[in-house]
């Protein structure tokens, strides 16, 4: 791997720099870190002044990532939130605060968008799995059973007990829009405790940063082309610190049948792949929110995706999809103010 360069999926790149000094402070040195997690590679890269606070501190970053992670997979039927998905039809559950808080801002988000960020489309995310590998469209039937379970609004939340319940039999559950963006948070968060400041944690698409490298305005993250053959090199590059990077979209991850292209983000409400190639960033205050607002707003289209993230205080969004005229590019407010303008890494 280029030591200056980390391809991350889902159309995101990022440019890092080398070490240097924070200040009047000892000398930083730059270390990097990746594991497996969730399904995709986590990458941690850190800046501190000796590699005993570095291997300590990524560790604990990586162990707050596989926590949550036997907490929220969906594949393993040990986990806590299928644990919680078995019980469905049944009383209020009682939930660690981790599942709680991802289930209520899950749901939150769901009221936000109308319905277009549902995590409760489990059943049909499973259908197109196995749709995927066998390259032939779910069966209309189960289709049509998959859809009937679909509808967040059966999620029942009490914050002052704690509990969840799932009010309708057989409905399932697939946090994957939003886990890994709140996974990289978390990570940033296990970071600064162990005192280190200047961190990037990214998993497959979702980053979250703290502060900039030492001697940098930001930490500088180039959004690829739709088009993964495209010349990544003539992308807008951001500036972050302190936030958050996400992006969805099917430049990687899609399905061709009879002739057409069906993308991984499903639509909660006709259960079918979106079939217009697209993808939204979204940059955010917390990885949870960007992770969620791209899967949100790419599903609702550009008018309503757009004002959906400039109605989230700190997020700004871009709008790519693919015309017969050609690429459509379109920005919210605020977006122009993360674009690093001066060409440098």
């Amino acid at each position: 791997m280029n030591a200056q360069r980390i391809v991350v999926a889902i159309g995101l790149t990022m440019v890092l720099v080398s070490g240097g000094r924070a200040g009047d402070g000892p000398e930083l040195r730059r270390f990097e870190t990746t594991e497996p997690h969730m399904g995709t590679t986590f990458t941690i890269v850190l800046y501190t002044s000796d590699e005993a606070t570095a291997s300590r501190a990524s560790k604990s970053a990586f162990e707050r990532v596989k926590s949550l992670d036997k907490t929220l997979t969906d594949y393993d039927p040990e986990s806590e939130l299928m644990q919680l998905c078995a019980r469905a039809g049944g009383p209020p559950v009682a939930v660690s605060a981790d599942l709680f808080e991802v289930l209520a801002r899950s749901k939150a988000l769901y009221e936000r968008s109308e319905g277009a960020f549902d995590i409760s489309i489990a059943p049909v995310v499973r259908l197109w799995r196995r749709a995927r590998r066998e390259k032939v469209l779910p069966d209309r039937d189960l289709l049509t059973k998959a859809l009937a379970l679909v509808g967040s609004d059966a999620i029942k939340l009490d914050p002052e007990k704690r509990t969840v319940q799932l009010t309708r039999p057989g409905m399932k559950l697939d946090v994957g829009g939003i886990a890994k963006g709140f996974a990289s948070e978390e990570a940033i968060k296990a970071l600064k405790r162990e005192g280190v400041k200047s961190a990037l944690v990214a998993g497959s698409g979702d980053i979250v940063v703290s502060d900039p490298p030492p001697g940098r305005a930001g930490w500088t993250i180039a959004v690829a082309p739709l088009k993964p053959e495209s010349d990544g090199a003539n992308g807008p590059t951001i500036l972050l610190k302190n936030a958050a990077v996400s992006t969805s979209g099917d430049a990687e991850q899609f399905v061709e049948i009879d002739g057409i292209r069906y993308s991984h983000v499903i639509d909660p409400k006709t259960g079918l792949g979106l079939t217009d190639r697209r993808s939204v960033t979204v940059i955010a205050l917390e990885g949870i929110t960007a992770d969620g607002l791209d899967t949100a707003a790419c599903i609702l289209g550009p008018e309503k995706g757009l004002k959906l993230i400039e109605s989230t205080p700190g997020a700004a969004g871009l709008f790519v999809r693919i015309t017969p005229k050609g690429p459509e590019i379109r920005e919210s407010k605020g977006w122009a103010e993360f674009v690093n303008r001066s060409g440098k890494p």
